[in-house]
């Protein structure tokens, strides 16, 4: 095998990113096996295999059963065969097409039990896993990255990877000064899988659409999209992840694994073990449930005010239990950069809805935009389509259900209903797209985690707007 280098890496600044990166190839490059299926071509047909025939019943029979026909009259039985088909597009693709399933898994929670069954354990996969790329591959990328002598950073190292995600592989290693750490390695040609799949997927994003009751398939995909040179470069995410680390150092209830080293297609973070979040809803005790729903909140919430980051990939697989008590956090790849907090607006509109000052909450949701100035609504309506949204602040004690999840997506979706008319009025401003979609994302798993929890008491402490 003939090999061509350029220079060597420099020597990685205080803070551990690598100041170069060696130009390390294989004169044989298309002998070299992928992990990532480059040629947009061969993904389209992939995506394409998905099972359209059941899918598009189910897409017809779940918009029927969301506008309040019985279970009888739904002719959409989804087997487990299509859900497998599903997690093997979708996993052995990886890149958007991983990271698109992974977004979709937290709204599992709202679909109708008898329709969601099959696809629930298919896409809870796609939280942790999917093939591997090879010995070869890693090695070949650790050099590009870290240099040739990429090896003698570590006391250890181990070519099986502990888990994937979906433009990325984790190895469990040692480094150098004994610490064990987290390696991950991005595949190669993840940048042109995630631009190919983006663009596949938003021609089937009706295809989705029953999917994810309660939210919109296309603003999902855009902002997938919109963000993606962020999660491509691990610089980047290094530098989210130092600041969360920073921000919790040494907290009680929240661990945020320190960065050794990155540089952009590797990052090296210390290594944290835990019950992941996948296994607590699966098989978890109901105290585990609860402590994990309530750790989870309070991660989410206080994120704004103590780190003034929002973590963006709400999704099981990036969460963990550990056997201290702590919540574990992972992945951050996904952040969304709030300098001044979380905004008062929210707080204020969820203190007016819940005071049931229809009139005060209107004016607000007009001036953040959410009602566009040609719009017509009834402050009345309004009110009464967000106040259901905002029960779980109405009691000291609030228990996160997948029947209550459904209930909303039922009533959001019945075409027949004033709720329907009234959603589909409202405007999602941009600038609030994001803290939407993580909202939601993390409620989908406290409803999976069935936790019950005093989230008024969270709110209350951290959000901004609420209680002043």
């Amino acid at each position: 095998m003939a090999i061509s280098t350029s220079n060597e890496c420099t020597q990685a600044d205080p803070q551990g990113r690598i100041a170069c990166v060696t130009d390390f190839r294989d004169s044989t490059d298309e002998a070299v096996e992928t992990a990532i299926p480059r040629r947009a071509a061969a993904r389209t047909a992939k995506l394409a295999s998905l099972p359209l025939g059941i899918a598009g019943r189910a897409v017809g029979g779940w918009g029927r059963r969301l506008t309040g026909q019985s279970a009888e009259e739904v002719n959409a039985a989804l087997s487990a065969k299509a859900a497998e088909q599903l997690f093997e597009v979708l996993g052995t693709l990886k890149g958007g097409a991983m990271k698109f399933g992974q977004a979709l898994s937290v709204f599992e929670a709202a679909v109708p039990d008898e329709l969601a069954a099959p696809y629930r354990e298919a896409l809870t996969k796609l939280q942790a896993a999917a093939p591997p790329m090879s010995a070869r591959q890693t090695h070949r990328v650790l050099a590009e990255q870290l240099g040739r002598s990429w090896s003698q950073r570590f006391a250890e190292f181990s070519d099986q990877p502990s888990a994937a995600a979906s433009i990325g592989q984790v190895h469990r290693a040692v480094w150098h000064d004994g610490r064990e750490v987290a390696v991950k390695v991005q595949y190669p040609g993840a940048d042109e899988a995630l631009r190919s799949d983006l663009r596949q997927l938003q021609r089937f994003s009706r295809l989705f659409q029953a999917l994810v009751p309660g939210t919109e398939i296309k603003p999902l995909l855009a902002e997938l999209a919109d963000r993606m040179d962020e999660e491509l470069d691990y610089r980047t995410e290094a530098d989210s992840q130092r600041r969360f680390a920073k921000a919790f150092d040494a907290d009680e209830q929240i661990v945020v694994p320190k960065v050794v080293a990155s540089a952009p297609k590797v990052i090296v973070t210390e290594w944290i073990s835990g019950t992941p979040y996948a296994h607590i809803i699966k098989d978890g005790t109901t105290t585990q449930r609860n402590e994990a729903g309530r750790l989870l909140a309070e991660f989410h919430y206080s994120s704004p005010t103590r780190a003034h980051l929002l973590h963006s990939d709400p999704h099981p697989g990036n969460f963990m239990l550990l056997d201290d008590g702590r919540l574990g956090v992972i992945d951050f790849g996904a952040v969304a950069r709030l300098p001044h907090g979380a905004p008062p607006a929210l707080g204020l509109i969820m203190r007016l809805a819940l005071d049931g000052r229809s009139a005060e909450l209107f004016e607000v949701l007009r001036s953040e935009g959410f009602v566009r100035p040609d719009t017509e609504l009834d402050p009345e309506d309004v009110h009464n389509y967000l106040l259901p949204l905002i029960s779980p602040l109405t009691e000291e004690r609030f228990h996160f259900t997948r029947r209550w999840a459904q209930k909303q997506a039922l009533r959001m979706g019945d075409t027949r209903s004033q709720d329907f008319r009234t959603g589909r009025s409202l405007n999602l401003p941009p600038h609030w797209l994001l803290i939407h979609r993580v909202t939601v994302g993390a409620i989908g798993i406290l409803c999976q985690l069935d936790a019950e929890l005093a989230l008024r008491s969270i709110v209350e402490r951290w959000q901004p707007g609420f209680a002043d």
